[in-house]
C-alpha cells in the first residue's frame, strides 16, 4: 500500500505551496544520496520526491485529494510519478541545484550532473485491438537510438584519454561572488570549458568523434498488461537514448493506442454493445449468441423486452488494470423493424394490431426505460 504522500512530506492536507517546499528540502538534504549513504536513504530520497512531484501541482494534488492514489493513474499511465534516482535529482536540481550550491555540499555533485547529462527519452505509441486489451500482449519492436560507443566505451576519448577540467577543478559549474546592497550574491553556473561534465577530452575518439555515442539498432520487448485504455503509457526505463560521455540513458515511453471496434463502446472497465431484435423476438425472448472480441457469449432477450433495454451479462468486459476482475457487457436492445412488409406479414401485423390493445403512456413509459438505463449503468 503506498503511503500518503502528506505523510511522507510530514506536513497537513492545507499544507501551502510554500510549506512543502521548505518540507521536502528539508528531507532531501537529509536522505540526499551524496550525503547520507546509510541503508535505506536513496529509497528515501525518491520516495519524498515523489510525494513532492505530486504535491507541488495543483491539479494532480486536487486529484490526489479526491480519489488518493488510484486518482493518478489516468493520464499519467499506471501510476502516479514514480522517479528512478536520476529523475529524483533532476527534480531536486531543478528547484534547488541554484540557490546557495547545494551539490558543492554534497561533495561536487556527480550525481546531479549525470542526470543534467541524461539522455533524452524515446517516445512511441502502439495500437492495439480490444482482444488485446483484454487478454494482454506483448510487442517486439526494433529502435533505432544512440548506444554507448563501444570504441571508447562512452567517454568521448580515445584510449580513455581525458582529464579533470582545469577551470572548474572538475566540479562542472563555476560560481561567481557579486557585491551588492543586499550583500554578497553568489551565482552558479556550468562550465564554459567542460559544459558541465567536470572533464575535458584532449584526444576524442574517432568513432564517435567525442560524443561517447554511436547510432545503432536494439530490439526491445514490451509486455503490455490487460485493461490498458487508449493514452497510457508505459515506461521502459534505460531503453532511451544514452547520454554524451557516459551519461546515462533516458527511458522508452510507449503510449497506448486502443482501435475502435464498431460493434462495442466502452465504458470504463464496461463494454457496451447494440442488439437488434425483431418484434417477434422482443415479444416471446429468444436467445442471441454474441461474438465478443475474446469470446462468444450466449444473451437472453426475456420476452415483452421494450426498446431501449438493457441486459447485463457480468464479467464479460475489460480487466482492470489493478485488480484483474473484470467488468460487465451491456447489451442494448433495439427494435428492428422491416423496411418493407410481404402481403402475408400485413395480414399477420393488421390482425396482431387489433388484439394487441393501447401502448402505456409516454409518461410512464419514458420513467420506466430511463430507470433501467440509470440502474444498468449505475448513475
Amino acid at each position: 500500500m503506498p503511503h500518503d504522500y502528506y505523510d511522507v512530506l510530514g506536513v497537513s492536507r492545507d499544507a501551502s505551496l510554500d510549506d512543502i517546499k521548505k518540507a521536502y528540502r528539508k528531507q532531501a538534504m537529509q536522505y540526499h544520496p551524496d550525503r547520507n549513504d546509510e541503508r535505506g536513504a536513496e529509497d528515501r530520497f525518491k520516495e519524498v520526491t515523489e510525494a513532492y512531484e505530486i504535491l507541488r501541482d495543483s491539479e494532480k494534488r486536487a486529484q490526489y485529494d479526491r480519489f488518493g492514489h488510484a486518482g493518478l493513474r489516468g493520464g499519467a499511465g499506471f501510476g502516479g510519478f514514480h522517479p528512478d534516482m536520476a529523475e529524483a535529482l533532476s527534480v531536486f536540481m531543478r528547484d534547488f541545484g541554484g540557490l546557495g550550491g547545494f551539490d558543492g555540499i554534497f561533495g561536487g555533485g556527480e550525481r546531479a550532473r549525470r542526470a543534467q547529462n541524461r539522455g533524452q527519452d524515446i517516445r512511441m505509441s502502439v495500437t492495439l485491438d480490444l482482444a488485446e486489451v483484454i487478454r494482454g500482449t506483448t510487442r517486439t519492436v526494433k529502435l533505432r537510438a544512440l548506444k554507448r560507443c563501444e570504441a571508447c566505451g562512452g567517454s568521448g576519448a580515445r584510449d580513455g584519454d581525458s582529464q579533470v577540467c582545469s577551470t572548474c577543478g572538475g566540479a562542472g559549474e563555476v560560481r561567481r561572488a557579486v557585491r551588492s546592497l543586499l550583500g554578497q550574491l553568489v551565482s552558479v553556473t556550468p562550465c564554459p570549458t567542460c559544459h558541465g561534465e567536470g572533464r575535458t577530452v584532449r584526444h576524442p575518439c574517432e568513432t564517435c568523434r567525442g560524443d561517447g555515442r554511436t547510432r545503432g539498432e536494439e530490439t526491445v520487448t514490451i509486455e503490455i498488461p490487460p485493461g490498458v485504455s487508449s493514452n497510457n503509457y508505459l515506461t521502459l526505463r534505460g531503453k532511451g537514448q544514452v547520454g554524451p560521455r557516459g551519461g546515462p540513458p533516458g527511458d522508452l515511453i510507449v503510449v497506448i493506442e486502443v482501435g475502435e471496434d464498431p460493434r462495442f463502446e466502452r465504458r470504463g472497465n464496461d463494454l457496451v454493445h447494440d442488439l437488434a431484435v425483431s418484434f417477434s423476438q422482443a415479444a416471446l425472448g429468444a436467445e442471441f449468441e454474441i461474438p465478443l472480441p475474446d469470446d462468444t457469449v450466449s444473451v437472453s432477450v426475456p420476452a415483452g423486452t421494450q426498446p431501449g433495454s438493457v441486459v447485463t451479462v457480468r464479467g464479460h468486459g475489460f480487466p482492470d488494470i489493478d485488480t484483474g476482475r473484470r467488468g460487465d457487457l451491456h447489451v442494448r436492445v433495439r427494435i428492428w423493424t422491416p423496411p418493407k412488409l410481404s402481403a402475408e406479414m400485413r395480414e399477420l401485423f393488421e390482425q396482431l394490431g387489433e388484439i394487441e390493445g393501447d401502448p402505456p403512456s409516454e409518461e410512464g413509459f419514458g420513467r420506466r426505460f430511463w430507470n433501467k438505463m440509470r440502474e444498468a449503468f449505475g448513475s
